[in-house]
């Protein structure tokens, strides 16, 4: 299924022409068989969605866990099956929820509000990195948002090295499916945790969740982070930069781990 199609639209004076608009349409997820939950969200890259969801969520503890991945594509959205191991899928039944995903919201449908926050633990100090490489990094950014450049609706997520390069970049209408894509993709090359996370939108509470469940240190957003994503960031030793745009940023949390901030 096609992530842009083209619409006619009218423009001033009178003038029809084509336009370039981004899809958003359901995806269903199932688990050994059992429906979990449905995010509207950019049909691509939906094997890295999965497992980036699967891991972020807490479903699955590691990409070994998740055995198999397979799409059905339908008129009325497309449905991932997953199957998982017998220990994740027992730990799922028992905690359970159904949520009515929105592009907006990362945490629509939980039931209770220990559902919110996830028990993690904080995360370990590596070598410092190099607040430059932020700066090239999302200078670097925009030329790789292919589907962001011909529909202008979608945000991104990608991973920044030490030298400034990026990779694994992935584009969806919503921010936290876009993160989560990125995530996945990570996991399914088996990278080891490290370097830097940049987003092109704030940074939530539930973004920094998904970044420290995932051994990352550093979450880099383009916007502003919530009051709450800073406290969690400080909790979790994770070092929060928001307003990355050019060369100037504003770090949130944990600084010391920026090669090159001012004292």
């Amino acid at each position: 299924m096609n992530s842009q199609t083209q619409l006619s639209v009218t423009r001033p004076g009178g003038i029809s022409s084509l336009d370039t608009v981004a899809e958003e349409i359901p995806i269903a997820f199932e688990y050994n068989g059992i429906s979990h939950t449905v995010m509207l969200a950019t049909p691509a890259d939906l094997e890295d969605f999965a497992l980036g969801f699967s891991l972020t969520e807490g479903i699955v503890e590691k990409r070994s866990e998740v055995f198999d991945i397979e799409i059905d594509e339908a008129e009325a959205g497309i449905t991932v099956h997953l199957k998982i191991a017998g220990g994740a899928f027992a730990k799922l039944k028992e905690h359970r929820r159904s949520l009515a995903g929105r592009t907006g919201c990362g945490l629509c449908g939980a039931e209770s509000l220990t559902q919110v926050v996830r028990d993690l633990p904080p995360l370990a100090d590596v070598a410092p990195f190099p607040l430059q490489a932020l700066y090239e990094g999302m200078h670097r950014l925009p030329a790789q948002q292919i589907l962001q450049q011909t529909t202008g609706a979608v945000h991104a997520a990608c991973r920044i090295a030490a030298d400034g390069s990026i990779s694994h970049v992935r584009e969806d209408v919503g921010r936290h499916n876009a993160l989560d894509k990125t995530l996945g993709a990570l996991a399914r090359a088996e990278a080891i945790p490290g370097g830097a996370l940049l987003i092109t939108s704030r940074a939530s509470f539930e973004m920094v969740q998904k970044s420290a469940a995932l051994g990352y240190g550093i979450l880099a957003a383009v916007s502003a982070p919530t009051a709450a994503a800073v406290r969690l960031a400080d909790k979790l030793n994770l070092t929060l930069v928001g307003f990355l745009r050019g060369n100037s940023c504003a770090i949130y949390t944990h600084a010391h781990r920026l090669q090159g901030t001012p004292k």
